[in-house]
């Protein structure tokens, strides 16, 4: 048996391609002794960039592959229709379990059907969701789901919550995490009939921290460790942080720029902005990975550069080496079926 944890990436997704999946990949390798990384594409492409490079050549395995995701097409359709495709290729790899996890900056969509189709969900798991780490102000917190389900049951919500307590605990480091479910109000009586149907299920549960509801103005300020909500929803408050953070960060820089006193201020707090705007990096904490899949699958962003995707690789080498999938099923077997 390999001393190495193998991930496997589709080195072809994303905005940016090869050259920055490549550069992940490098990167990963050499910061780390225990990771070994499966890079699937077009084999000249991909071997022309790592020429570019210093590594351990048995590190990293390149597997050839004659066709992509696009982006724009159906999801479904290129999964089952383009069966040498760089992402469907990777996915393989885990499914037959010579890869512990995959990473693909390529489309939404197409990772999510290839996680269920052909990654397939664990034993008693009703849907995954998937789940990227946010920043607040007291430091990181899970949002699930932020994507793979738009029309969720009280019963998959109960589920996120479990899943997102395990990974909190055993990837971050947080002993009982707090969880709380998103809602327009902290009153157990408001919410949508998805809320008021969960909430009390949620309160039942034995095993998780459940705190009750938590209002989205909050969230940024660490209300709570996992944010519970359907698809929808967390979508939402996914891209509205997202593009708040930026809209800030440009109207800093506007206002900073307008005169030579705010330009001498700036440059006295520049140290402090820096820190500030590097623990809301959200590529700082790799990808989302699909909870609740047999074999680990991480989406990183479509505009992802070389430092999120080793991040991500070693993401995967984390998730691995500390059993979550392992905790989950018993987790699920014994509380939730």
């Amino acid at each position: 048996m390999s001393e190495f944890i193998t991930v496997a990436i589709d080195g072809m997704g994303g905005d940016n391609g090869a050259p920055e999946m490549v550069k992940g990949a490098v990167n990963a390798v050499n910061d780390h002794d225990g990771v070994k990384v499966i890079i699937c594409g077009d084999e000249d492409t991909i071997n022309t960039e790592l020429a570019k490079y210093e590594y351990i050549k048995d590190r990293i395995e390149v597997v050839h592959t004659t066709e992509e995701v696009e982006v724009d097409a159906s999801p479904v359709m290129e999964i089952r229709q383009k069966k040498d495709s760089s992402m469907v290729v990777a996915m393989k790899l885990v499914k037959e379990g010579k890869a512990s996890g995959f990473v693909s900056a390529g489309s939404s969509g197409a990772i999510l059907v290839g996680g269920q189709l052909i990654v397939g969900r664990m034993k008693g798991i009703q849907r995954a969701p998937l789940a990227p780490l946010v920043p607040n102000t007291e430091g990181i917190a899970l949002l699930v789901d932020a994507g793979a389900n738009m029309d969720a049951k009280p019963e998959h919500l109960v589920q996120y919550a479990v899943m997102g307590s395990i990974y909190m605990e055993k990837i971050v480091g947080i002993k009982n995490p707090r969880v709380g479910i998103v809602n327009v109000g902290v009153e157990e009586h408001k919410g949508n009939k998805l809320v008021k149907d969960t909430y009390p299920m949620l309160k039942e549960l034995d095993g998780i921290n459940f705190i009750g509801s938590v209002e989205p103005r909050e969230i940024p300020h660490g209300a709570c460790d996992v944010i519970v909500c359907d698809a929808f929803v967390g979508n939402a408050l996914l891209k509205v942080q997202e593009g708040l953070a930026s809209a800030l960060v440009h109207m800093i820089k506007d206002n900073i720029m307008k005169s030579t006193r705010t330009k001498i201020g700036g440059a006295l707090v520049k140290p402090a902005m820096k820190n500030v705007m590097k623990l809301f990096d959200t590529t700082e904490y790799g990808g989302a990975p699909l909870l609740g899949l047999d074999g680990l699958v991480v989406k990183i962003h479509g505009n992802a550069t070389h430092k999120e995707m080793k991040n991500a690789i070693l993401q995967c080498v984390d998730f691995t080496d500390k059993k979550v999938n392992d905790t989950i099923k018993e987790a699920i077997s014994n509380e939730v079926e």
